[in-house]
């Protein structure tokens, strides 16, 4: 008969792994490996939609535990490949969407939204200079966060380097809901910060791709007290994800 357990390196540490009798550890979601961008959208979703949002992953890690591709590769990629395209003049990104729009129908909502919003924020940087820009160091990293079994991922920023050969880290957050807000950025920002200690933080954005809005040192610093913050909300839902997870045993 196939059983299930969870495994935890403490006892009272989150579970990081379902072993099956039959498959073997199938990791747990993602919520104890994941991306920045995606953590910051669970957070800071209204309580129904946390736990829908936690119940999906759930089912995806229970299709992909037994052997099946639960959701293939990350939706966005591709767009975010074509918009650093077009920072550097190598693709028109507005042609680039209707042809990934036209691969997948599955995009024809969120892209066009995702192109508006990144041409908004691009068109408005540009007005400031006519020198080109150039691609900037690749910084990808992964953060073990501070007293939590949890690893948070950070990859795809867009590094572009100006006329004056100073180099601009852009972070993107996709997600349609919800908004980022203030107080997610400071988060957000706080944990660029400490993951990429090699990057000077004043030159470190978010970008809310499709509100075209950028957050940064300089208008929204940090208060302090975004460890414990950060460090209380994910706890939380790492606490909710096992509970969850629990109810499907």
């Amino acid at each position: 008969m196939q059983q299930s357990y969870l495994l935890r390196a403490n006892q009272n540490d989150t579970p990081y792994c379902r072993i099956n009798t039959n498959t073997g550890c199938a990791w747990l979601m993602a919520l104890n490996h994941i991306h920045l961008r995606k953590l910051l959208k669970i957070l800071f979703l209204d309580n129904r939609s946390r736990i829908a949002e936690l119940r999906k992953d759930i089912r995806e890690e229970r299709v992909k535990s037994a052997g099946h591709d639960a959701s293939g590769a990350d939706f966005y990629v591709p767009f975010w490949a074509d918009a650093k395209s077009h920072v550097f003049g190598l693709v028109d990104l507005q042609q680039a969407t209707d042809e990934r729009i036209a691969l997948n129908r599955s995009r024809r909502n969120i892209y066009p939204l995702l192109r508006d919003g990144f041409l908004v924020w691009w068109d408005r940087r540009r007005r400031w200079t006519n020198t080109p820009f150039t691609s900037g160091q690749r910084v990808k990293t992964q953060f073990q966060f501070p007293g939590l079994d949890a690893i948070v991922k950070i990859d795809n920023i867009l590094s572009v380097q100006d006329g004056r050969g100073v180099e601009h880290f852009v972070y993107p957050y996709f997600s349609p809901h919800p908004p980022l807000s203030d107080e997610a950025a400071r988060l957000g920002l706080w944990l660029l910060i400490q993951a990429l200690p090699t990057v000077p933080p004043n030159e470190i954005r978010i970008l809310d791709v499709i509100r075209g809005q950028t957050f940064s040192l300089d208008r929204h610093p940090l208060r302090g007290q975004e460890e414990k913050i950060f460090r209380n909300l994910y706890h939380s839902a790492l606490l909710e994800r096992q509970r969850l997870e629990e109810e499907y045993d």
